[in-house]
């Protein structure tokens, strides 16, 4: 493996900040829909688990696309960032947004597994004492869901460490702003030239997300055990 650049260096470091980002973002949003589909009735249940599975199925440059328009300033939200001076398209946020949109279905995957694994007895005998939903939630689902959290959270970022359709098209590729590993990839792949370059983030990017699911494993096995 030849030495990196310090540009490489600079993707790798936004990599990790875009899927550090994205999984703490996604997190609070994660539980609640996965606590609403899980344990509330409602009408359009069903309408929510497709809107939250569809970035599953989607191309990823659809949903990059989709957040352009959104978030574009022709967009409706993105007019109304524009004119308050918060500025998204072709900045890091955008591919914090993206790698969030794309991976949220794999997070809420899994906490959802988490919670259906709970015995619902143990949530009947705390709304018998008295709990509320916040106070059953916090108390009784939330340390029940820990692995499931734990499996989302380390799928998520693996999953961010490696978006690339939807974060190129609402974020680009500049060097040192908005590229991550895989752009970086991409632009050393598209020259014959850098052959080499490109083969070396290739392996920096398999050692992260190797390491990133070894810890994932190693966790899981400390939480079952203790569980």
């Amino acid at each position: 493996m030849i030495p990196l650049s310090p540009t490489d260096y600079d993707a790798i470091r936004l990599s990790l900040q875009v899927a550090t980002a994205a999984t703490l973002l996604s997190l609070p949003l994660g539980v609640a829909a996965a606590y609403l589909i899980t344990f509330v009735k409602f009408r359009g249940k069903i309408l929510l688990e497709v809107l939250v599975n569809l970035p599953l199925t989607l191309p990823p440059v659809v949903v990059g696309y989709f957040l352009l328009l959104l978030l574009g300033k022709q967009g409706w939200l993105g007019s109304l960032l524009n004119d308050a001076g918060i500025r998204i398209i072709f900045t890091l946020k955008a591919a914090v947004i993206a790698s969030a949109v794309v991976g949220f279905p794999l997070l809420i995957r899994s906490i959802r597994v988490g919670m259906e694994g709970i015995d619902p007895q143990l949530i009947n005998a705390s709304r018998t004492l008295g709990a509320g939903r916040l106070d059953t939630l916090v108390t009784v689902i939330l340390p029940l869901s820990v692995p499931g959290l734990v499996a989302g959270s380390s799928l998520m970022f693996a999953r961010s460490l490696g978006e690339f359709g939807a974060t190129i098209i609402v974020a680009g590729n500049i060097p040192g702003v908005t590229q991550t590993i895989p752009l970086a990839i991409y632009e050393y792949a598209a020259s014959p030239t850098s052959e080499k370059m490109a083969l070396s983030l290739c392996l920096v990017s398999v050692l992260i997300s190797a390491g990133v699911l070894f810890l994932h494993e190693t966790m899981a096995k400390k939480i079952k055990r203790k569980g």
